[in-house]
């Protein structure tokens, strides 16, 4: 086999892994925005991609070009394969879902306001505080909500942490709260362009302290802030807000403004 049919093998394997980690070579396609059949051709090892689209493919999956062109047992060994090892029980089949997810989702690390609707607080908008960091190349979440009614009878305040990971372009945080139930929320975002994370849209399953732990889901708008946005000043700026107020981004309000909370009929 010539250098350039290995080479060829190496980058198909190595790309097939990539693709495999994120959902499927369709989806892959579709996001780096490469003809299909082109696509194809690189998957099958039947051909090598140009410059540009080589730089379009590293960049989509966060890897350095010349990354994609290692052997592939290299390759495996610095990124890891990522699939399930049904030998090591069942909690292995989640962590992998979450290891080495740092390089996936650099551009996102950050802090975030993040605005939803929850049955604790009907008709208002909760916007809490949350903060993506990386660790040993998992993205780990920080979440900190607090509210408090207008007769101050009622506080609210709850610590999260989770873990995020990015697989077919939608990224997926699960999150534990520190209290004494420990519920559990998920929550699935889309991100609209490659370069734009100023506003991610998506959906937030989780459990309301009132009425009591009933599970609910809720439209949910992620908006970065800016690092020139003090912590002290970021928390201070969390709470609940009337559907119409002017201190929510229009970009938030007009896509919560016609939605319904669906709460569970069980409580």
């Amino acid at each position: 086999m010539s250098t350039t049919d290995t080479m060829a093998t190496d980058f198909s394997r190595n790309l097939r892994s990539l693709c495999a980690r994120r959902g499927s070579f369709a989806q892959a396609c579709r996001d780096i925005g490469i003809n299909r059949q082109q696509f194809n051709r690189y998957i099958n090892g039947l051909g090598m991609p140009s410059v540009h689209n080589l730089h379009r493919i590293a960049r989509h999956f966060a890897i350095r070009e010349e990354e994609l062109m290692l052997d592939h047992q290299t390759f495996l060994e610095r990124f890891g394969d990522e699939r399930p090892d049904t030998q090591a029980g069942p909690a292995a089949m989640f962590s992998d879902i979450f290891k080495n997810q740092s390089r996936h989702l650099r551009r996102f690390l950050g802090s975030y306001y993040s605005f939803f609707l929850t049955p604790t607080w009907p008709d208002q908008i909760f916007k809490s505080l949350i903060w993506l960091r990386e660790q040993d190349g998992y993205v780990v979440s920080h979440t900190y909500e607090r509210a408090v009614s207008e007769d101050g009878n009622i506080k609210q305040k709850t610590r999260y942490s989770g873990l995020v990971a990015l697989h077919g372009n939608r990224i997926y945080l699960l999150e534990r709260a520190f209290t004494d139930d420990g519920f559990i929320s998920e929550s699935v975002l889309f991100p609209p362009h490659r370069q734009q994370v100023n506003f991610l849209k998506g959906q937030v399953l989780g459990v309301a302290a009132r009425p009591r732990l009933s599970p609910y889901s809720s439209l949910l708008v992620w908006k970065r802030i800016p690092e020139s946005v003090s912590a002290r000043e970021a928390v201070e700026a969390t709470g609940i807000f009337p559907r119409d107020s002017r201190n929510i981004d229009p970009v938030v309000r007009n896509y919560l403004k016609t939605h319904q909370l669906t709460p569970s009929e069980g409580n």
